[in-house]
């Protein structure tokens, strides 16, 4: 088993490689919380004194506990963000007494705050363990004094679902339709070719603004916005296909046979032309994300505080003139690798199919 999986990697390394950064992305997605040192919902914490700061940046953090918990479960936090977490406060230098710190502020020296209401049973050490912390940035703080790199790691939750979630609506309108018309022909497949070209006309990105403005801004509205303007290669493709399938022998024993269509479809049809279903689901997943990250950028995509790389690079595109440019780079390449590793899986998915013949 592991020496055919070297092989593999030995010899379809690009391949490899890319469904490698995809599993990568699709692991951190999952479990960002765990790793991001902001766990806060949408790592939306603000902290204004230290906004755009460099990459490495280093800050003392103090919480306050948040009186307000409703009991959200560990499960929760770690999979959706702390919808209640404490506050926090940036400061300079702290000492701490007995159940209580005396701190300053971040850039305020001559203010020192007394804080005396942690738990009474805990210790100084206990303390400064559970509340005090130094925090590095990363990739530094954007506009708002938020982590860039929490925001980074929930964006790619963003983009993988939005590439999901839009290729299964698109894959189960344009099977569907492809299938239908391919495979009933006349005056079936004469409207679905006359369907397919007239939403082959309207340009994407402009029919992904006009349901997005009809359904109206928000997440899922985004999704299935892009969901619905992408069956329309699926169907073209998978039409052609079930045409040059239908009339050959299994197809026409099946008939024989007495299997209803809907058998026939998916027991036969189906199996036979994953192929090309499969190619193209890789290069409309790339596409989903570009299109998502353009609509963000536009301010019509996923709305704050929801992180999107497409809404970063909007936030941000101005300080690439101000020598802070990694503010809109991280995201643009982010952008970049994910939908590369799709476009070139897509492009090299035919090869490794005829070889695996």
């Amino acid at each position: 088993m592991f020496s055919k999986t070297k092989s593999f990697i030995k010899n379809n390394f690009g391949v490899s490689f890319c469904l490698a950064f995809i599993f990568f992305c699709f692991l951190v997605s999952i479990f960002a919380y765990f790793i991001i040192p902001d766990d806060s919902q949408y790592s939306n914490q603000m902290h204004l004194p230290i906004h755009s700061k460099p990459p490495g940046f280093k800050a003392i953090i103090l919480e306050i506990p948040n009186v307000n918990d409703d009991n959200q479960s560990f499960l929760s936090k770690k999979l959706f963000g702390d919808k209640n977490p404490n506050k926090e406060i940036l400061v300079n230098n702290y000492e701490l007494y007995d159940n209580g710190i005396a701190y300053v502020n971040f850039n305020k020296e001559n203010r020192i705050i007394k804080y005396s209401s942690f738990d009474k049973s805990l210790s100084k050490d206990e303390i400064e363990k559970k509340y005090i912390s130094q925090r590095k940035f990363i990739f530094g703080t954007d506009s708002f004094g938020r982590d860039v790199f929490g925001r980074i790691m929930l964006g790619t939750r963003v983009s993988l679902s939005i590439g999901f979630i839009a290729v299964l609506i698109s894959l189960i309108i344009g099977l569907s339709i492809g299938m239908i018309g391919g495979y009933y022909g006349g005056i079936v497949d004469k409207v679905v070719v006359s369907l397919i070209n007239i939403f082959w006309s309207i340009p994407t990105l402009l029919l992904v603004i006009a349901i997005s403005i009809a359904l109206g801004k928000g997440f899922w509205q985004v999704y299935v916005a892009v969901g619905l303007t992408m069956w329309v290669e699926v169907a073209r493709v998978v039409r052609g296909q079930v045409i040059s399938e239908k009339n050959k022998d299994y197809i026409v024993a099946t008939k024989v046979l007495g299997y209803s269509d809907l058998r026939t479809f998916i027991k036969h049809i189906i199996p036979n032309i994953i192929g090309p279903i499969l190619i193209i689901c890789a290069a409309n997943f790339a596409s989903a994300i570009l299109i998502e990250s353009g609509l963000s950028f536009l301010g019509i995509g996923t709305q704050p505080p929801v992180p999107s790389w497409g809404s970063m690079i909007k936030d941000n595109y101005q300080f690439i003139i101000l020598d802070k440019g990694y503010l809109a780079f991280i995201p643009g390449i982010s952008i970049m690798l994910l939908v590369t590793s799709f476009m070139f899986l897509g492009n090299n998915l035919p090869d490794l199919i005829n070889k695996n013949k």
